[in-house]
């Protein structure tokens, strides 16, 4: 039998449990295991989705055990279990799925087919609309994925038991696809971007009965403002958060009263400092959305999706191909197999554009910007294997000379 202090049965077991290859199971790791069973079912919410249906409050994460039942009752060592003061990250959640599907020995998950939502082609389509640009683009984001591979169903179905696990980050693969595109069409170099801008400005004050031309500059002005304020936001809403519970834990029966007294001095200090710093009303919770911005409602021309790449493209015999005829790779030498990173990022080493895009894509999606940027490097690797395996032979020679 437990002690006063010393909390629930499983929460004195779960403390002393320390043999090597055991799984403890946590409240990330309880996400975890949430979003491998949407995973199972092919529904249509990605892991980004989750961490945002968490973070807006929609999906108990944070002070879940406010949630449960008056009979369970939780003091001592349930405290170390159930006490979360951390928002989940998109990396931790994505380890600890990969961790709980090995450790459970789970078969092959069923097949990510073209018709499933978490499939390349379908989640660039989202992503597109998501970002404001041009439907015409979707084109691109498909022979992007077939060159590369990506939407194989071996390639994209999660096997947890196969020798060679191959783990597929759908939504953060979906939008590296999307950069690799616009790289492709505008280069993002900080130069041909803006000269292809002024050239679609230029055909739109020209012809202004006919369809857009996408503007890259517009684009970027029109996304930037909304994209600021959104990040403003969310780190104020960030920043105003509380943290410590309406139902405190306790460590024990006995602090009980002393937890609940405090609990309630917390609470009336922070209502006086809400109303000297910001007397405007708490605005009530959203219903969940799949989309974080909303383009289409506007009506002063900020809505790019029924833009035409025109400006951009040539043609060239029968065909239509980029103007743009450079391409520059995210990453030129990859990290060894030792390393736990498979490149680094440095924003000083890249233009201001690419910044930009994988800033926004990286806050749609939660994630660190190098997560992205290491996504989009391992797709130019599969796609651009000549010109890696010409920097491969490049540098042994150097070595040879260097001997």
């Amino acid at each position: 039998m437990s002690s006063v202090c010393s909390g629930s049965l499983d929460g004195v077991e779960y403390s002393l449990r320390k043999a090597k290859g055991t799984v403890k199971m946590t409240v990330p790791g309880t996400l975890a295991l949430c979003s491998l069973s949407l995973l199972w079912q092919r529904e249509a919410i990605t892991l980004s989705d989750l961490l945002r249906l968490v973070e807006e409050g929609h999906v108990p994460c944070v002070n879940a055990f406010q949630h449960f039942p008056e009979e369970m009752k939780l003091y001592g060592r349930d405290k170390g279990i159930f006490s979360v003061e951390s928002w989940p990250t998109y990396e931790d959640i994505y380890r600890k799925m990969v961790e709980v599907a090995t450790f459970l020995d789970l078969p092959r998950f069923p097949d990510i087919t073209e018709d499933c939502y978490l499939h390349p082609n379908i989640l660039c389509m989202k992503y597109l609309m998501e970002a404001n640009l041009p439907d015409e683009m979707h084109n691109f984001t498909c022979q992007v994925v077939k060159m590369a591979g990506l939407g194989e169903v071996d390639f994209l179905t999660f096997d947890p038991i196969a020798k060679k696990k191959n783990t597929v980050k759908y939504d953060v693969q979906a939008v590296a696809v999307i950069v690799i595109v616009l790289k492709l069409l505008f280069l993002l170099d900080d130069n041909l971007e803006w000269s292809l801008s002024a050239v679609a400005e230029t055909h739109n004050e020209e012809n202004k009965e006919d369809k857009p031309w996408f503007d890259f500059r517009k684009w970027y002005h029109v996304v930037k403002k909304s994209f600021d304020e959104k990040k403003r936001k969310l780190e104020e809403t960030r920043a105003k958060y509380v943290w410590k519970s309406e139902k405190p834990l306790y460590h024990s029966s006995i602090d009980r009263s002393v937890a609940y007294k405090r609990r309630e001095m917390v609470v009336n200090l922070q209502k006086q400092f809400s109303m000297l710093v910001d007397s405007t009303p708490t605005v009530t919770r959203k219903s969940p959305s799949s989309f974080q911005f909303n383009w289409t409602g506007d009506a002063d021309g900020t809505c790019f999706h029924g833009h035409s790449l025109q400006g951009a493209l040539e043609k060239r015999g029968q065909s239509l191909t980029t103007r743009n005829a450079l391409y520059w790779l995210s990453t030129q030498r990859f990290c060894r197999s030792y390393c736990k990173h498979v490149t680094t990022y440095e924003e000083s080493n890249f233009s201001l554009s690419y910044q930009f895009i994988l800033n926004f894509f990286s806050f749609l999606l939660r994630i660190n910007v190098y997560f992205l940027h290491e996504e989009v490097s391992l797709i130019e690797k599969r796609l651009f294997k000549t010109k890696y395996s010409k920097a491969k032979k490049k540098s042994s020679r150097s070595r040879k000379v260097r001997k």
